[in-house]
């Protein structure tokens, strides 16, 4: 009897199994396309409800900080170019005579960059949320969200945005210019002969007549392979199912990606011709740095040719180029025939090194990854909630132990904080050095986050502001690693870092440390706190930070007000009963 149910089952599977499986296929297919199209239509409503609004609350505020503060910045720009000691008096007025051309692409470039990022982030958000929506695990709140996600959030964004621009234009950038005029000749020195300045705004002027155009034509006429390409790749992983269309719930989003590839080639062109007008400007540059008319004439030619060799590779056409190539280097920079292109570095076909230029955003059709590899990197916002928890943690501890005050914390929160560095520079670099002698401790060939995560080469998002911050930090955590500080010594850093290297202050902070008594090791200690506390304020001037940061001083604020709210409390309790009580700081 067992032997015939099984040999029944057997048939069944064998004449039956394969056509329930189409048919699950099939009905899944139809799924998508049903939750796709009922996505399509959401996102369309909410973008055209919700779209004008958030892109004219971004615009209307970017313009706003833009043309506001553009008098002070002439003003500021102009102050620190004559008070810097660090460029000679040539160079001072090469850069004050192309100072009106900058002001005047700034207005430009950033009036349509506001409007271009408005409308592109007030339509396209909204749709996108939609999408994201899903992926949730239930219908029900694939619906929900659908419907809620990408409405007020979208308008809240683009308020956050206006407030980070805001803080990079009245906050990051003065300190940049404060930089400048406090540098000095011995740390870093720029010289030109005034007979050298002509050839300078000439080359500089050909270069904006030659590569606009030229870079635009060439961007243009490539556009067509760049779409036909791109929805090639995207096509050929619907129907392999690679890459983003790996997941079925992913599929959506990857749909959207298929329709909205023309807007992606559009904005590749008006990069590309962003792009020419700083690499153009870059060939007065390179009459400074080769002091020869010729060479720099050879760069302005030389770059249309690098431009065309490496969209030609990306998009797999025809290898070399066509155009004149000639070279405007003296000396290479390496055996690798490394040309220099604007400020970044394009090596030729055939090097050992990875071809990146700053031309033409242009991207990656090779075949991507799928979405269970990409969401093995650790996020960039992630780590920039690790920064502020643990600047928040430590700013408590320091709290608790008198150190940070009320006054102090309100002062800089009415301030731009420059009277308080403890807490606008020494918190932040306190807690990244309590972050990394955690990594250390903890064995980690990375940056170990709290929550047990290891940033690594490997698993870092592939962030532009990521790339500047990573490696340093990376160098340093190996250096406080070399050294093998002992206790006290870590205690000291922990002084040096805490009150940004002012010695006569940190006297106030009694961790049982005055210092080591030999004088290198206090000297490479030292340098490791300045090194510490430079790559903190380099991070200061980032994007977002700011704003976040200002959250964690209002909570340490709140929480400084509160202990001292309990320690009068206390205090009076004692004095009415005549026994003194002891606060014990919270163990945080």
């Amino acid at each position: 009897m067992a032997s015939s149910s099984s040999s029944w089952i057997k048939w069944f599977r064998e004449n039956y199994a394969a056509p329930l499986e189409s048919v699950q296929q099939l009905l899944r297919a139809i799924y998508v396309v049903i939750a796709f199209c009922l996505a399509l239509f959401i996102g369309a409503l909410k973008a055209v409800l919700v779209g004008p609004i958030a892109g004219l609350l971004l615009i209307i505020g970017n313009i706003g900080v833009i043309l506001g503060l553009f008098p002070a910045h002439v003003v500021w720009t102009v102050y620190s170019l004559i008070k810097t000691k660090s460029i000679n008096a040539a160079l001072k007025l090469a850069f004050l005579l192309a100072l009106p051309v900058f002001f005047v692409l700034w207005l430009a470039l950033s009036i349509f960059g506001s409007v271009l990022v408005g409308v592109g982030y007030g339509f396209f958000t909204p749709w996108v949320s939609t999408f994201e929506a899903f992926r949730k695990d239930s219908d029900k709140e694939k619906f929900l969200h659908s419907i809620k996600d990408g409405t007020w959030g979208t308008i809240r964004g683009s308020c956050t945005v206006v407030r980070d621009f805001a803080d990079i234009c009245y906050h990051s950038y003065p300190l940049y210019l404060k930089e400048l005029r406090e540098s000095t000749g011995d740390q870093l020195h720029h010289s030109i002969r005034f007979a050298e300045v002509p050839a300078c705004i000439v080359v500089g002027l050909m270069g904006l007549i030659v590569d606009i155009p030229l870079y635009t034509a060439i961007a243009v006429i490539k556009s067509p392979y760049m779409l036909f390409k791109g929805w090639q790749r995207l096509l050929h992983d619907l129907i392999s199912r690679e890459g983003p269309f790996l997941e079925t719930a992913c599929i959506p989003v990857a749909g959207l990606a298929i329709l909205l590839w023309p807007l992606v080639v559009v904005g590749s062109i008006l990069l590309a011709i962003l792009s020419s007008i700083f690499i153009g400007l870059y060939g007065a540059v390179v009459v400074y740095q080769e002091r020869s008319f010729k060479r720099g004439v050879a760069y302005v030619i030389a770059t249309v040719a690098e431009f065309d060799e490496y969209t030609n590779d990306w998009l797999y056409l025809r290898e070399g180029t066509i155009l004149p190539k000639p070279r405007y280097r003296k000396k290479k920079a390496s055996n690798s025939s490394e040309l220099s292109v604007g400020a970044n570095s394009v090596r030729r076909k055939g090097s050992s090194g990875s071809s990146e230029a700053p031309a033409m955003f242009v991207p990656s059709l090779a075949p991507s990854r799928s979405v269970r590899e990409a969401i093995q990197e650790v996020k960039m916002v992630q780590i920039w909630e690790e920064l502020m928890m643990s600047s928040e943690m430590r700013g408590m501890e320091l709290v608790n132990a008198n150190i940070l005050t009320s006054s102090n914390l309100s002062e800089w929160l009415r301030t731009k904080g420059s009277s308080q560095e403890i807490v606008g520079l020494g918190l932040s670099s306190y807690a990244l050095l309590h972050s990394l002698v955690f990594s250390i401790n903890s064995g980690s060939a990375g940056f170990l986050l709290s929550n047990g995560v290891e940033l690594t080469n490997l698993n870092r998002p592939q962030d532009r502001l990521l790339d500047w911050f990573f490696h340093p930090v990376m160098v340093l955590k190996e250096q406080i690693r070399v050294i093998k500080l002992s206790e006290d010594e870590l205690r000291f850093l922990e002084k040096l870092a805490l009150f940004t290297g002012n010695i006569p202050s940190i006297a106030t902070l009694e961790n049982g440390c005055l210092g080591p008594q030999d004088a290198l090791r206090a000297a490479q200690i030292q340098a490791i706190s300045r090194r510490l506390v430079g790559m903190t304020r380099s991070i200061s001037k980032f994007p977002t930070y700011r704003r976040r940061y200002r959250q964690v001083v209002k909570v340490l604020l709140s929480y400084s007000l509160g202990r001292e709210g309990n320690s009068g409390m206390c205090t009076s309790r004692s004095n009415r009963s005549g026994s003194s009580i002891e606060i014990v700081p919270a163990d945080v």
